[in-house]
C-alpha cells in the first residue's frame, strides 16, 4: 500500500499505481495541514474577501466580485465550462498516473480543498475506476485545464467512466462501487483543474520507458560484443576519462528499471 503525503512521491510509485495496479492512501501526516488550508479558505469566505477563484471570476473574469453565497456555482460552472476535451480516451494507464499525480499535489495541503475529495480521488484509483477523458484539448504548460476537468466532473457524479470498453454513466458506475458523489465547494474546481498532471503523467511512464530501452539496449550490446568476440579494450576507463562527456562513461545498473 502506497501512502502520499505530497512530498515523498517516486517515479517507481507513480508506475506502480498506474502499471501494477498498487494500492493508495492517504497519509496521515498530511491530515494537519489539509485541514489548516480548508479553514483558511472558509474564513476567506466568511470574511468576504476578494481572492482569484474564489469569491472572482478566472481568467478575463477575475475582475467580476462572486459572493460567497455563490461559490459552489462558480466551481460547478468552472468545471462544466472547461470540460471540452475530444478525441479517443487516454489509457488507462495515463488516467491512473493522472489521478495519483493530482491527489498528490492536493495532500501537500496548500489547495485548500477537503480530505474527502483527495481521499475519493484514491477510491477511483483503488476500486479500478476508469474515468473517460477525451485526449485532446489541453494546453498543457499553462495547466492541464481541460482533462483535468473531465476528471473533475467524475468526482460530481457527471461525465462518463470506461466500463469493459463501453461509455457509461459516472453517477451509475460510483454508485456500483458505493462511493458518494461530492458537491465542489469554494475552490476545489479551480484546484482540482489547476495543475499539470496530464503532462507528468506522461512523462513519468515515457521516461520509465525510455530507462528500459537504455537498459536492454546495454544488455543487447553486452551481449553482441561477446558473441562477436569483440574486445573489452575500447572500454577503458583512461580513453572515456579523455573525453568531456560524463554520460558515455556511465550505465545504469542492470538490475535497475529506472
Amino acid at each position: 500500500m502506497l501512502r502520499i503525503d505530497g512530498s515523498s512521491l517516486t517515479l517507481a510509485d507513480v508506475v506502480r499505481v498506474a502499471r501494477n495496479a498498487e494500492r493508495v492512501e492517504l497519509s496521515n501526516t498530511a491530515y494537519a495541514q489539509i485541514k489548516a488550508s480548508r479553514d483558511y479558505v472558509k474564513e476567506l469566505l466568511k470574511n468576504k474577501a476578494v481572492v482569484y477563484g474564489i469569491t472572482t471570476g478566472v481568467g478575463e473574469l477575475s475582475s467580476h466580485y462572486i459572493p460567497p453565497e455563490k461559490a459552489i456555482k462558480l466551481q460547478e460552472n468552472l468545471i462544466r465550462s472547461h470540460a471540452s476535451n475530444v478525441g479517443e480516451p487516454l489509457e488507462e494507464e495515463t488516467v491512473r498516473a493522472m489521478i495519483l499525480l493530482r491527489a498528490n499535489a492536493l495532500a501537500k495541503g496548500f489547495s485548500g480543498v477537503r480530505r474527502a475529495l483527495i481521499e475519493t480521488l484514491l477510491e477511483l484509483i483503488n476500486k479500478d475506476i476508469y474515468p473517460y477523458i477525451p485526449a485532446k484539448g489541453s494546453v498543457g504548460a499553462s495547466g492541464d485545464l481541460s482533462p483535468l476537468s473531465h476528471l473533475a466532473l467524475i468526482l460530481t457524479g457527471q461525465g462518463e467512466c470506461l466500463v469493459e470498453g463501453k461509455r457509461v454513466d459516472a453517477n451509475k458506475v460510483l454508485k456500483t462501487h458505493h462511493i458518494k458523489a461530492l458537491q465542489l465547494q469554494a475552490k476545489e474546481g479551480l484546484a482540482l483543474i489547476n495543475g499539470t498532471q496530464v503532462m507528468a503523467a506522461h512523462g513519468c511512464l515515457i521516461l520509465c520507458d525510455a530507462f528500459a530501452l537504455i537498459k536492454h539496449a546495454q544488455v543487447a550490446g553486452a551481449m553482441s560484443l561477446e558473441a562477436l568476440k569483440g574486445t573489452s579494450r575500447a572500454m577503458d576507463a583512461r580513453i572515456h576519462a579523455a573525453r568531456p562527456h560524463k554520460g558515455q562513461s556511465s550505465s545504469l545498473p542492470i538490475s535497475e528499471t529506472w
